[in-house]
């Protein structure tokens, strides 16, 4: 389905734009401002026909306008109409209508007439149309007796109507006495004339109420004529009641009804004529009898039909033409057609008109001495006369003008005076009708005066037009010319038009057309001007349209209408749906840009328009909604064609729901063997309807079908009424037959057992048939039914069978079956695989072969070997443990196998036994093998203990598994210095015996890596590792502990912080007189964000606080200086390892301190190691 966007755009000034252009090309003469003097013009009048409703005032209208204001008299059927001396006669005030009392005794007959109205003051007279008054008339239909109507079926027959003649015609219609209208076809249509035209009758014609009725819209009146009654005879009744009674000669002879070719009832004969006047709609209509019914096609003769215009009507009995012009006029052919032949008519049309304007006159203002002319032309069929009236007068008797020369259709006026200032009428009339109308010739001396306000603003829209009024009037006609801006040029050239009423147009105006315009009127009796202002807007503009969408019964779906608009405009958005207004659903969420339809649902699918309107321009643009569902389901099975073995099936397609449909599912329903139950039967293409199934004997079915469209599957229709087939033999046999023992004397036989619509008839049963294969043996048979097993007894042991199994039923067998092959029950396998031999390939694989079995002692499927395997002893240890066989299983006739995941340094045993579908046969005897050495794993610990200043002392214990004998251990280790780089690598062989060792000639306060890992003959196995630390000198830690309790020191410490104090107290005294102390300056400018003081009893001191901040004195860490070590930067100190005078070992004396690996470090002083911040340190650094 292809998206389908629509946008459109429209310029409210554009629009407004084009119909002030349209009226100001209209009036190119000057409207005289009613502040001036002026003939009278009539304003408003009657129309020349009028019928009016006799129940009803009649009102006749005469408004006109003129300075001084007109005075009004009226004419009846060309005399003077006094309406005083008439008191049912009014003349509304200040105006010329007359108003007809008939609703208080006036009778409208009496006021029939033709009636003129005049329009007079001191410069002219202006005359109306003569008006035609005629009450409108309903008659009542005239009494007259109406015989029944015998038809012979497929005769033809027309039924009159022969209304009354009313005012205005009549609208004529057939009902019956229910007031139901009367069906109409190709074959039953009601003619222009209102009759009622029967091309054959038929039996269901027969009726006694073909009543026609008659409107009458003036008066809101319905007239009924009598019932008709029609008889229409069949031929079988004719056959058996009138043919005794009527002669051969009879029209209504007993003849069967025969196909008749066409014959035209209306129009007769082969030509007829046809006048129409200019402008007016013609109907031309051909009605035809015959059996079967005619079909009508209209040519014209020598010419096509006119396009656009021409509509056929009452099933193409009529050819309408809308509208018409001479070029209409022609012969036109109607052609009535059936099987047998055809007939036709042609109708010559002319086309006849009365008259229309060519140059209708129009108003004159001149002024005195100046030149003009009065031009009337028409133009009509035939053509018209032209005659003139002044003031309502013919012209010829009207009095003399001597500036005044008539001229045929025109009246040439020269150096007129004031005097000259009449009305002239213009009659232009021929046999079909007449043309009237008023021109005056005003004789002003005026100068110019703007009718246009001042400063007025136009607002248009960017690449639209503009126009700017100057309506202006005086006389002489006034000169008009354009400025822009206060001090700009004569506006000329191709972008501006200017048009007779003073307008300005621009055709294409862009952002720079923005200003002021003025307008200047001279003439030579003055000069006057007006400004007026124009803007320019930016076009609104949908930047983001909404799209076309696909969506799901109760989804969501939302469009999108996003603008662009000029910012001094205020928008609307208006959504619609189809052209009109929104549902009044809450379901609808209209939000600022766009539209969102919640829970969506089949009515909602169509055309939504969003619609942007200001007040200068508007824009819409839309998408289409299609609302997608599952198919609705099919409907009307119907069965035919029933067969013992098939049957058609035919539906009807429910709605698609703007998805259409795939496929059809046919599933059937067995109501016999399986009632509820529904199977899959087959499947078709969407665009079929009907499908040929094949059924099963001894089934009732059911069919039922389900749509499929891309959604998804519809519900299922209702079934189809059922279908019982015929019985007959099984057409197949039970499937999947097999014969396996289950004990090793017998054969137990199973099959699938056939479903209830397989059986094709009652009494289902199977006949088992089974014979050893390779013997000489006749069948055995039993019949059986309702079961799907049957076992044989005594067989011997696991010996092949020919199985098979025939259906049968109360008709017969069903086709001979085919034969399987089965065997009686197994037994488990009498003798063990032979030569069974181990080849080892490593300390963990080894590669065991054997022999196979006979295939008569394995008595029963062979399946495979399973080798059972289990460690006996390690070779190292030659102590047991608690044996845990593995199996390993090698399916099929394989004489070989692997046996991974050994033990080194092992030994094994195995055996190997045959498996059939019973079980295992007897193990053969165990066969012993073992596994060579292979490399240890690693020792079970590493402990190192008893640091000094240069010794450690080593623990480990032997490998959980050493995979063969031990021959040594390999001991490695490296020094670790400050920077975490390792020093030279030394290795040392330990016996295999020894436990432990004390590692001498170490260096003092030194971390060591030690690698170790056992060896056997094979090799060495993976190791672990371990790091440790030598201790410090000891002379040293002792000297550090005894200062760090000496009084000398801890006096001198407290010496250092009362000077701290004394500082802070000169600092503060400083602070409050407004200074610093330089070494507040230095910290201001290094800007160090927080300096954190020493805690007391580390010997550091607390952070300084001037009186501006308030803050207590913070803790944190030392203060940094040039010869101690932060904390966070010395993470690798000695006192992290747990050495120095707070090392700490374990009861037993190891090491728990382990090497971090960390990478920050500060540079070493005095030795090799790092030093913890000890008091001596923390005194170095404030030396």
């Amino acid at each position: 389905m292809q998206p389908k966007i629509m946008m459109r755009k429209k310029s409210i000034s554009a629009s407004k734009a084009s119909l002030v252009l349209f009226l100001c090309q209209m009036i190119s003469a000057l409207d005289v401002p009613l502040d001036l003097s002026q003939p009278p013009t009539i304003t408003q009048q009657s129309p020349k026909d009028y019928i009016v409703d006799p129940r009803e005032n009649i009102v006749i209208q005469c408004e006109a306008k003129g300075k001084p204001p007109p005075s009004f008299s009226w004419t009846r059927n060309g005399t003077h109409f006094d309406i005083d001396k008439d008191a049912q006669v009014t003349m509304k005030p200040n105006s010329g209508t007359l108003v007809i009392n008939i609703m208080n005794g006036g009778k409208a007959e009496a006021y029939e007439g033709v009636y003129q109205c005049t329009a007079r003051n001191e410069r002219g007279a202006a005359i109306s149309n003569n008006i035609v008054i005629r009450p409108s008339r309903s008659p009542l239909w005239t009494k007259e007796r109406l015989e029944p109507n015998h038809v012979r079926e497929g005769d033809s027959l027309v039924l009159h109507c022969r209304p009354p003649v009313g005012l205005p015609p009549p609208i004529i219609f057939w009902m019956d006495n229910a007031f139901q209208r009367l069906p109409q076809s190709e074959r039953v249509s009601q003619g222009l004339n209102g009759d009622l035209y029967f091309s054959n009758v038929q039996p269901e014609d027969t009726r006694e109420d073909y009543i026609c009725y008659a409107r009458f819209n003036h008066t809101q009146t319905i007239q009924q004529k009598q019932p008709i009654s029609v008889k229409v005879y069949s031929m079988d009744s004719l056959n058996d009641t009138i043919a005794a009674n009527l002669s051969d000669t009879d029209i209504y002879g007993a003849k069967p009804v025969t196909e008749r070719q066409p014959v035209l009832l209306t129009p007769t004969g082969s030509t007829s004529t046809k006048v129409e006047l200019r402008g007016n709609v013609l109907l031309l209509e051909c009605i035809a009898a015959g059996v079967p019914t005619p079909v009508i096609r209209w040519i014209k003769e020598g010419g096509e039909l006119p396009a656009n215009r021409t509509f056929f009507e009452n099933f193409e009995k009529t050819l309408k033409i809308i509208d018409v012009s001479e070029a209409d006029s022609g012969n036109y052919k109607c052609i009535a057609r059936n099987i047998l032949g055809s007939a036709h008519h042609v109708i010559s049309v002319t086309v006849k008109a009365a008259p229309y304007w060519i140059t209708a006159p129009r108003n004159l203002v001149l002024s005195p001495g100046e030149d003009g002319t009065l031009i009337c032309r028409a133009n009509g069929n035939p053509k018209p006369n032209i005659s003139w009236l002044a003031n309502g007068v013919p012209i010829a008797i009207a009095p003399e003008d001597p500036s005044r020369k008539v001229d045929g259709d025109t009246i040439i006026f020269s150096h007129v005076q004031e005097r000259s200032s009449a009305v002239y009428q213009c009659n232009a009339s021929n046999e079909y009708g007449y043309l009237l109308a008023n021109a005056f010739v005003n004789v002003l001396a005026e100068p110019p005066r703007i009718l246009t306000t001042a400063n007025k603003l136009y607002q248009v829209i960017a690449d639209s037009p503009a126009l700017l009024d100057c309506a202006y009037f005086g006389s002489p006609k006034p000169e008009i010319e354009w400025f822009k801006g206060v001090k700009g040029s004569i506006l000329r050239g191709n972008e501006y038009i200017f048009h007779d009423n003073g307008t300005l147009e621009i055709p294409v105006a862009q952002k720079d057309s923005t200003g002021t315009y003025t307008c200047v009127a001279r003439n030579e009796l003055g000069k006057i001007q007006n400004e007026v202002h124009l803007e320019v807007k930016d076009a609104t503009m949908i930047i983001k349209q909404p799209e076309y969408k696909v969506i799901q019964r109760y989804g969501q779906v939302s469009f999108e209408c996003i603008i662009k608009h000029d910012s001094t405009l205020l928008p609307t958005i208006i959504w619609l749906k189809d052209n009109d207004a929104l549902p009044d659903d809450e379901r609808f969420l209209v939000g600022k840009d766009n539209l969102t339809i919640m829970n969506v649902t089949d009515k909602d699918d169509g055309t939504y328009t969003c619609i942007v309107n200001t007040t200068l321009d508007s824009v819409s643009a839309s998408a289409v909604l299609t609302v997608v569902a599952r198919p609705n389901p099919p409907f009307d099975l119907e069965l035919t064609g029933q067969l013992e073995r098939s049957v058609e099936l035919s539906w009807i397609p429910g709605d698609e729901n703007n998805s259409p449909i795939t496929n059809f599912v046919i599933e059937y329903e067995d109501g016999l063997h399986e009632p509820g139950v529904w199977h899959y039967q087959t499947e078709v293409p969407g665009t079929q309807t009907t499908v040929q199934l094949k059924l099963s004997p001894y089934v009732n079915y059911s069919f039922r079908v389900i749509a499929v469209n891309e959604i998804g599957r519809s519900q299922p229709s209702e079934p189809s009424e059922q279908y019982l087939t015929k019985s007959a033999n099984p057409d197949e046999n039970p499937s999947n037959v097999q014969g396996i023992g289950s004990e090793p004397d017998n054969l137990v036989i199973t099959w699938e057992s056939l479903k209830g619509f397989q059986s094709n008839g009652p009494g289902l049963q199977y006949k088992v048939s089974w014979r050893q294969k390779d013997v000489d043996d006749e069948w055995t048979s039993v019949i059986v039914a309702n079961v799907s097993k049957y076992i044989v007894s005594g067989t011997p042991t696991f010996v092949p069978y020919e199985i098979k199994v025939q259906a049968l039923n109360d008709l017969g067998y069903a086709p001979e079956p085919s034969e399987v092959i089965g065997h009686s029950g197994e037994d488990l396998p009498m003798v063990a695989p032979g030569n069974v031999q181990v080849h080892v390939i490593n300390s963990t694989l080894a590669k065991v072969h054997w022999d196979p079995v006979p295939l008569k002692t394995v008595r029963g499927h062979l399946q495979g070997y399973k080798v059972y395997y289990w460690k006996v002893q390690s070779l190292s240890r030659r102590s047991r443990r608690h044996v845990e066989k593995k199996i390993l299983t090698f399916r099929g006739n394989k004489t070989f196998g692997m046996l991974p995941g050994l033990e080194p340094y092992s030994s094994y045993k195995l055996n190997v036994r045959v498996v059939n579908g019973k079980g295992e046969g007897p193990a053969s005897p165990d066969k012993i093998f073992k596994t060579p050495e292979g490399v240890p794993s690693s020792p079970s610990f590493l402990k190192i203990t008893n640091p000094t200043l240069d010794s450690l002392t080593l623990e480990w214990g032997s490998p959980t598994h050493p995979n063969g004998v031990l021959i040594s251990y390999i001991l490695k280790f490296q020094p670790i210095n400050n920077t975490h780089e390792l020093g030279p690598l030394v290795e040392i062989r330990i016996p295999a015996n020894e436990s432990s060792m004390i590692l001498k000639n170490l260096n003092y306060s030194t971390r060591y890596k030690f690698y170790f890992n056992a060896q056997t003959s094979v090799g060495s196995g993976s190791q672990i590792t371990e790091e440790a630390v030598t201790i410090m000198d000891e002379a040293m830690a002792s000297r550090q502990v005894d200062i760090a309790t000496q009084g000398w020191f801890i006096g001198l410490m407290c010496a250092v912080a009362l000077l701290i104090l004394i500082l802070l107290i000169v600092c503060f005294i400083r602070r409050n007189k407004g200074g610093k102390y330089p070494v507040k300056e230095k910290e201001d400018a290094h800007a160090d964000p927080e300096i954190q003081p020493m805690k007391e009893d580390d010997g550091t001191f607390g952070e300084y606080s001037d009186t501006e901040d308030h803050k207590p004195l913070k803790k944190g860490s030392r203060t940094p200086s040039d010869r101690t070590v932060k904390k966070e930067d010395s993470d690798d100190s000695l006192v992290d390892y747990g050495e120095g005078v707070n090392g700490q070992f374990n009861e037993d004396g190891s090491f728990i301190g382990q090497y971090s690996g960390k990478k920050e470090k500060e540079p070493a002083e005095g030795n090799e190691s790092s030093e913890a911040p000890s008091p001596v340190n923390a005194m170095n650094s404030f030396v």
